[in-house]
């Protein structure tokens, strides 16, 4: 023993060497519980250490050279110091390695890898971004990542030189399969139709689901040569019937075509093309595809044009739509007094100038915006007769024109006990218009509102009888007061048989189920004289007098 009380003989360097050991166990029991792997590699290829979590990353490839090469692959060779991600595919793994060079025990430089398993991470990221990027119904691409390959692709064809193809797809008629069948057997049509398209060769990741029943597909300037392949696959498919609830229903598809960059360059204008090819290829009986073209493009940019000045108007109170009023007179009394007028509206845009009614009413009722609209004419024609009841004339009535949209609101009868109240109006004073094709076709709806429409005290008339199917079968089921003949039966008058026929029938019938007729449309003496002596009480027509505004009917009439 030395003077300072260590041993200096074999058995204490035995119990230095002991110490030196416990120290080193101590080292490598903390390095095998670490949460990461951790290995150590020599210049020359060989593997001087790693942890047990490391050997359960890479257990079968623990030799120096095969380690460094796999590592390499996540890891920038430029740089002493660097880190990155590494997806072993057999594995289905992947981990974040971080290589730095440090002194090994003996001096020398080394490697030392620090590898964590980020696998979870990584999935749930995927995950995320699925969620983000696809449609969680059909499994497709949502709208934001087509609209981001599609940027990406027109970048590409541009500087490519070459052409590509956006293809907008929509379903036609899958309202009724929803309606029909119920939305869950709708959803599984949607799936089939997704899976369906995704097996077409050229286009199998390149499908979208933008909401709905609408589709795009894009064809990539290197797969454009096989476009006309493409369709005809496409066209397949919906040739064939769909096995739902236990049967086969058939659905087809209508889809407009824009190509890039010919028909554009932007995200936008690629996507409001097809779009426009799509409303032609539906206009022209669907089950179809239509390229675009700039000559339906300006008539479709009309109808935008008109579709934003509409929204426009009705968000400003409706003033620009006027009610014109055209008078309805007593042809049963002598001198053919005025007695009352039917409600026309007429739309002065600001913009645009006067639009007819035949091109506005059907977009707005298309658009939703017949609502405010009608309640609009509504309120008008009903504060206006009672003026004119006021003003001398208790006798006269207005008639309102009610659309398909309008009828089919929860809250339609309520809303006459509104206007009514707001204006003071004697209720027997208002007649509500119903074309005869719509009541015919929800026949048990009609005679429900009708009815309770009725229940206020306002008259109902069946406006443009005679056009729609089995009129004479129905109209004793009707809940009507007046039924209006439509001009197309008025023209021939005098001339063909059967229209002398049908309008006496209506007379005679009328009368024997206590119902008054209104006949317009009358523009001629020749039409007058063969009315009158047919004892119609109503008639209203150019041969008394055109639509007007109110006051211009006022000065007039009241």
């Amino acid at each position: 023993m030395s003077m300072d009380g260590k041993h200096t003989g074999p058995a204490g360097h035995l119990q230095q060497e002991a110490g030196d050991m416990g120290v080193y166990m101590s080292g490598v029991e903390i390095l095998n519980n670490m949460g990461c792997g951790i290995c150590v590699c020599s210049t020359e290829e060989k593997l001087l250490f790693a942890n047990e979590k490391f050997c359960g990353f890479f257990g079968g490839r623990l030799d120096g050279k095969t380690v460094k090469l796999l590592l390499a692959q996540a890891l920038d060779k430029e740089q002493q110091e660097s880190s990155g991600e590494l997806y072993i595919e057999e594995d289905d793994r992947w981990f974040d390695v971080h290589r730095r060079e440090i002194r090994w025990v003996d001096q020398k430089l080394v490697d030392l890898y620090t590898v964590y398993d980020i696998t979870e991470t990584k999935r749930y990221q995927q995950k995320i971004e699925k969620q983000a990027n696809n449609d969680f119904l059909t499994g497709l691409y949502n709208r934001m990542r087509c609209e981001k390959d599609l940027e990406a692709q027109i970048s590409l064809t541009r500087e490519n030189g070459g052409e590509g193809a956006l293809m907008y797809m929509d379903l036609d008629d899958f309202k009724h399969i929803n309606d029909g069948l119920g939305h869950q057997y709708g959803d599984v049509l949607l799936r089939a139709i997704s899976h369906s398209l995704q097996r077409i060769s050229g286009i199998e990741s390149t499908c979208y689901r933008m909401g709905g029943d609408e589709f795009i597909i894009i064809v990539t300037d290197k797969k454009f040569s096989m476009l006309d392949r493409i369709l005809e696959d496409i066209r397949e498919i919906f040739e064939k019937p769909w096995f739902l609830k236990g049967a086969d229903y058939y659905c087809t598809m209508s889809m407009g075509i824009a190509r890039f960059p010919s028909d554009g360059d932007t995200v936008q204008e690629l996507i409001k093309k097809a779009d426009l090819a799509l409303l032609e290829a539906k206009k022209a009986g669907k089950n179809r595809y239509e390229f675009y073209n700039e000559e339906a493009d300006g008539v479709s940019f009309k109808r935008l044009d008109l579709e934003k000045n509409m929204r426009n108007a009705t968000m400003n109170a409706c003033h620009e739509f006027e009610v014109f009023y055209q008078p309805i007179v007593d042809v049963s009394k002598p001198g053919n007094p005025c007695m009352g007028a039917e409600a026309l509206i007429r739309w002065n845009c600001e913009k645009l100038g006067f639009i007819s009614p035949a091109e506005f009413i059907p977009l707005a009722e298309y658009l939703g915006l017949i609502n405010p609209i009608g309640d609009h004419v509504l309120l008008q024609a009903c504060h206006h007769c009672k003026k004119w009841n006021d003003a001398g004339h208790p006798e006269y009535k207005v008639n309102v024109n009610l659309s398909v949209v309008q009828l089919l609101r929860n809250d339609m009868v309520d809303r006459v006990r509104e206007v009514l109240e707001e204006t003071g109006l004697n209720p027997a004073n208002l007649t509500l218009e119903v074309t005869e094709s719509l009541a015919i076709n929800d026949m048990t709806r009609m005679k429900t509102i009708l009815k309770q429409i009725k229940e206020l005290g306002v008259r109902v008339a069946l406006d443009d009888f005679g056009t729609g199917y089995s009129s004479l079968n129905h109209i004793r089921e009707m809940p009507v007061d007046v039924i209006k003949i439509d001009r197309c039966f008025i023209e021939d008058l005098g001339r063909d048989e059967f229209a002398d026929a049908f309008v006496r029938i209506v007379c005679e019938l009328a009368a024997v189920i206590g119902m008054n007729v209104c006949v317009e449309g009358v523009e001629y003496q020749r039409q007058y004289e063969i009315l009158k002596n047919m004892q119609i009480q109503m008639i209203q027509g150019f041969y008394f007098d055109k639509p007007m505004r109110s006051e211009e009917f006022e000065k007039k009439y009241v």
